[in-house]
């Protein structure tokens, strides 16, 4: 057997403590996705069994159950729309949590169902759905529904337009009634599910790193102890002395089974070498961090009620350590708002200005005269307007006018999917218009913010949309109310990238109404003004609007009848439809006439230029991914300040081939090598960086690393991945980190080391599958600048603080062996070594990494090139590393020498003539080492509360009362009283006294001076801006309350207040200033004050 040098529960205790205070985090965690399950599966829904309704729980709907679902519930599984309180059969519901999409989306029952509203009359139904095996496709659905009346069987198609995903939520509809053709785990969101994979932060990996190298330690120290002790017992008399004398079964044993045990005993004495405590602490640090994101007023958002959110606490520290950041456009940089602002009809461009169309020039109809040419926005107060609300110009012209552009509003008005509130259009359907409801009252949903812009700004010129009424489109033109029976609707795809719809006139004529990008609808068209149209449409673009082109085509019956046969066929073929149906689109899509274009605005976000300024300051590059077309992606970088005016924009698109692409970035190379420009810009589309991340990755990887901004355009959702990852396992392994907004985001984000969510208009997708949420993109400024550097410091020194301390606690024990023959003799009381870490030296170090400010919040975020000073993960480096651990090995040194100088060969230091003994030794160099770790906290702590003060101060004075209660008494449970009554005699000496304020010192003092030549001769630019701040009107940056302008006498009464916390903001002095570029107001709860900004 081993003898063990300490006690069982003295090395088990600690690792006891770290793994239950793991255990309840985790199981805390678990127990938090347990209840939320609970509440999903347990939700209460209805279903229609034996012709009535029966409560059930989610969880036990099966295949086939009819369920009820009434308005603002959620979907419990993939349902088939059988029918609505609406008597086309009708629902409109949102899809947030599944795409991101916030709009209303509409879904049909069939014809056969739909009349069946009541329990009743669907215990009658009897027919069978057939259908594809479930898949995560959320837009793809084919099926169909074979209906038995009256002993015919009718067969009807089912698409996506039928089903009901479970997780969307019914909306503007009372109640529906469907099927349950998927559940459980086969729905097509439970489909869609990904495990997230596990992201590991810089500081961990350095850690782990640390952790490999004190393990040497901890092993070399054993192999060194073991091979001296036998060194040391060759000789007889140290082998085996008279007053240890060995047993028979001990000199008989074998030699390498003596040395392994010995070398194992070792092994347990030193092992608290190795900071077990540190992972808790550090899982503490990173939980109870986490709050302060929360907390922080700064990162709320007044308007849509939003603080941040905190969804993964072990990165916090990562956001002080980014090196690029990617970022959606769409909804990200602008607020996702679409405004209408210009179009292109018949050739003239208008722009509306105060709910009129105002001309750019001349009409055909019209005279040189009377419609001024627009040379600039400037003249726009001069320009005769072309029309008000309802285009009236002159008495003269207006029948004219109307004729020409009616057609256009006309297919801005019926060609889109948008729907109404229905509280809003209570007893407009069927009925007349009513005057007294104006158009601004009425309230669309749409499934794209274009389509509400467009429709919102054809309402305000006279064109206005009622709603829809079972088949019929309702359009008031001028104040005569049309209704349009709304024959097919061709839905909108990516590959066609274009909608139509075909409607049938009041008058009896057959329209198809085609919207869509100009790629895809000017190819398509064979009249109209095309060339001139596709100018309007680039300026648009370079403005930075979103353009969409208008088209009709004039349908004759026979036309119409062959249309609608090929749409039946291929709508109810279960054998390849989705390529039927794309080849009937095809042929429907043809022979368009151009009525013109249109282009919404979509706002910059607030304070974004600032925002990706600060952030270049910061060394971070920006790279913006979008699915937006090339134009317009430009042009939004130049207004956000993505792209400088004065950059040199290079270009890689429209490669069609490996050979060409590859020679296209061969010439970018040279450029960026012969242009003595100092900033380079990079645009680069989907196509083309196909081709790029194919073959010629490090080419590419070459070019884009020596350009400032890069801008990735017509971008799919996997491809922004690909750029990340590719980023990523890039040679210099940059940390990484991606921005957005919606669903098509959620893969970047999860790629990023560190994934950050918009809670914005496209759902909450993005939001809940980041590491962290926050309202608007300003936000990422205080996010990175203030708590990102903050967190970064904070668990950076924990780290370094951790091993530090356990080396001045292990490095004595291991020198003690010197003088006790290798005997395994332990220095410390078995109490003492438990306690250690859990008690006397555990409190500073935590308090110091949730609370420690070493800089004002406000340098931080005003100054963002102090982030350049904690990049590259500085402050865990190997030679910082190196610095605290040599810095451990030298207090450990004084610890043990200074007492053995001091007091090793004193006789007369008690009273009484007694010497001291290996327990009081030991006590007097624990009693010193706690006492330095503690000081040489509060040495590296810059921002003081009264918390500081408490634990600080708190952990010395507890360890002496601890310790003369624990000497104080003989405890009956304890084998040996080795410590009785150790500590007061140890106390009695005054030598003892100024033995431990003079080690103290001494370990201080080299401490201070490196500091002291470290400031002076190669300060940070983070000192520099302490030191500036300090000059400035802040009088004391390690205070919470900082005083000026005061005697000095009053100065130490202030700073004894604060040491007790009392803290009087009446006093307070601070050098933040209204003119703050990002923030005017801070009400961060990282100051740990109520003060505002008027107050300081």
């Amino acid at each position: 057997m081993i003898d063990t040098p300490t006690s069982p529960i003295t090395s088990g205790l600690p690792l006891f403590f770290v793994i239950t205070v793991t255990a309840i985090k985790q199981g805390y965690e678990d127990w938090l996705r347990h209840n939320s399950d609970n509440e999903v599966n347990g939700a209460p829904v209805y279903v229609v069994r034996s012709g009535g309704l029966v409560k059930t729980r989610s969880k036990n709907i099966r295949v086939g159950d009819i369920v009820r679902i009434a308005k603002d519930e959620i979907f419990p599984a993939d349902l088939v729309l059988l029918s609505s309180d609406r008597p086309d059969g009708s629902c409109h519901i949102t899809t947030a949590s599944l795409d991101g999409e916030t709009n209303l989306k509409t879904h049909v029952a069939v014809p056969e169902t739909a009349v069946l509203q009541t329990v009743a009359h669907l215990d009658t139904l009897v027919a069978v759905i057939e259908c594809q095996q479930p898949e995560a496709d959320l837009y793809r659905f084919m099926g169909r529904m074979i209906i038995t009346q009256q002993m015919e069987e009718i067969v009807r198609p089912l698409g996506p337009e039928s089903l009901l995903l479970r997780g969307a939520r019914l909306k503007n509809t009372k109640e529906i009634f469907g099927v349950a053709v998927y559940t459980g785990m086969e729905t097509k969101m439970a489909l869609n599910y990904k495990s997230k994979s596990q992201k590991r932060s810089a500081v961990e990996k350095s850690m782990n790193t640390f952790l490999i190298i004190y393990l040497i330690i901890l092993i070399s120290e054993a192999i060194i102890s073991t091979i001296l002790k036998y060194t040391w017992q060759a000789e007889e008399k140290w082998d085996e002395p008279w007053y240890n004398q060995k047993t028979e079964h001990q000199r008989n044993s074998s030699k390498i089974l003596r040395f392994i045990s010995d070398f194992l005993a070792f092994l347990v004495l030193y092992n608290f070498i190795i900071p077990i405590s540190l992972y808790v602490t550090v899982e503490m640090q990173k939980f109870l961090g986490s709050f302060f994101i929360g907390w922080d007023l700064d990162l709320y958002h007044e308007e849509s009620d939003q603080k941040a959110q905190v969804n993964t606490s072990d990165l916090n520290e990562e956001l002080g350590q980014v090196e690029y950041v990617f970022t959606d456009k769409t909804g990200t940089l602008t607020e996702n708002e679409m405004q209408f602002r210009e179009c292109s009809i018949n050739g003239i461009k208008y722009q509306e200005i105060n709910g009129r169309l105002v001309s750019e020039g001349p009409t055909p109809d019209s005279s040189e005269g009377n419609l001024s040419y627009l040379s600039s926005l400037s003249h726009l107060n001069n320009l005769p307007h072309l029309a008000s609300s309802s285009f009236r110009t002159s008495l003269e012209n207006e029948t004219e006018l109307i004729k020409e552009h009616d057609l256009f509003f006309k297919a801005v008005s019926l060609c889109h999917t948008v729907q109404i509130s229905n509280v809003q259009t209570d007893g407009i359907g069927d009925g007349p218009w009513q005057s007294s409801l104006a158009p601004s009252q009425l309230e669309y949903y749409a499934s794209s913010p274009d389509e509400k812009a467009l429709v919102e700004a054809a309402a305000r010129i006279g064109v206005v949309f009622i709603g829809n009424s079972e088949e019929t489109m309702e359009v008031k033109i001028l104040g005569k109310l049309e209704r349009y029976k709304l024959l097919h609707i061709l839905e909108f795809d990516s590959d066609r990238r274009r909608m139509s719809v075909i409607v049938q006139a009041p008058s009896g004529e057959k329209f198809l109404f085609a919207k869509g990008a100009e790629s895809s609808i000017l190819p398509k068209c064979i009249g109209g003004e095309i060339e001139k149209t596709r100018i309007h449409v680039d300026e648009f673009a370079l403005k930075g609007l979103r353009t969409l082109c208008m088209a009709y085509r004039h349908l004759t019956s026979k036309e119409y009848e062959v249309i609608d046969r090929r749409l039946f066929e291929a709508r109810t073929a279960l054998q390849q439809r989705e390529e039927k149906l794309a080849n009937a689109f095809q042929f429907i899509e043809k022979d368009l006439i151009l009525l013109g274009a249109t282009a919404v605005e979509d706002k910059l976000q607030d304070k974004v230029r600032e925002t990706i300024e600060a952030l270049r300051m910061a060394g971070i590059k920006v790279w913006v991914l979008t699915g937006d077309k090339h134009e317009t992606a430009v042009s939004v970088s130049l207004s956000c300040g993505h792209f400088h005016r004065t950059m040199n924009i290079l270009e890689l698109i429209n490669q069609k081939s490996d050979s060409e692409c590859a020679e296209q970035l061969r010439q970018l190379a040279r450029r960026i090598t012969e242009d003595h420009v100092i900033q380079h810009g990079l645009v680069v589309d989907g196509t083309s960086l196909s081709l790029a991340l194919r073959e010629h990755e490090k080419l590419f990887m070459d070019v884009c690393r020596n350009c400032s901004a890069v801008l990735c355009c017509r971008m799919a959702p996997l491809q922004k991945a690909k750029v990340i990852r590719l980023i990523k396992i890039s040679p210099e392994k940059p940390i990484t980190l991606a921005v957005g907004d919606g669903a098509n985001d959620v893969s970047m984000i999860q790629e990023a080391h560190v994934g950050i969510g918009i809670m914005g208009k496209e759902g909450r997708q993005a939001a809940r599958n980041s590491d962290y949420a926050i309202a608007r993109f300003k936000f990422l400024s205080k996010l990175l600048f203030v708590h990102g550097h903050f967190y970064y410091i904070r668990i950076a020194t924990l780290v370094q603080y951790f091993f530090y301390k356990n080396v001045c606690f292990i490095t004595p024990q291991f020198l003690y062996q010197f003088y006790c023959l290798f005997s395994q003799q332990t220095l410390y009381d078995s109490v003492y070594l438990t306690l250690y870490n859990i008690c006397f030296t555990s409190l500073p170090i935590l308090i110091y990494s949730l609370l420690e400010q070493h800089i004002d919040p406000h340098v931080l975020q005003n100054k963002p090139t102090l982030y350049r000073d904690i990049s590259k993960n500085r402050q865990l480096s190997i030679k910082t590393f190196l610095y605290w651990t040599i810095l451990g090995f030298s207090h450990a040194f004084i610890f043990f020498f200074g007492s053995y100088f001091l007091m090793g060969k004193d006789i007369s230091l008690l009273g009484n003539g007694q010497m001291f003994g290996n327990w009081t030794f030991g006590t007097l160099v624990f009693t010193v080492m706690v006492i330095t770790v503690t000081v040489k906290m509060a040495l590296e702590t810059h921002f003081w509360t009264w918390i500081n003060h408490l634990v600080t101060w708190g952990s010395i004075i507890f360890y002496f009362v601890f310790s003369l209660f624990y000497g104080g008494i003989l405890w009956p449970f304890s084998d040996s009283q080795n410590m009785y009554f150790v500590f007061f005699q140890l106390l009695s000496s005054g030598s003892v006294w100024f033995a431990i304020i003079l080690m103290v010192v001494i370990c201080m003092f080299l401490d201070i001076v490196k500091k002291v030549f470290d400031r002076q001769l190669n300060p940070t630019n983070t000192e520099k801006a302490q030191l500036t701040e300090k000059n400035s009107s802040i009088k004391c940056v390690d205070s919470m309350c900082c005083f000026s302008g005061e005697t000095a006498c009053a100065s130490v009464g202030r700073m004894l207040e604060r040491v007790i916390g009392r803290c009087s903001p009446g006093h307070v002095s601070r050098s933040w200033s209204a003119s703050d570029p990002f923030y005017t107001n801070d009400r961060s709860i990282l100051t740990l004050s109520t003060m505002d900004s008027s107050t300081c």
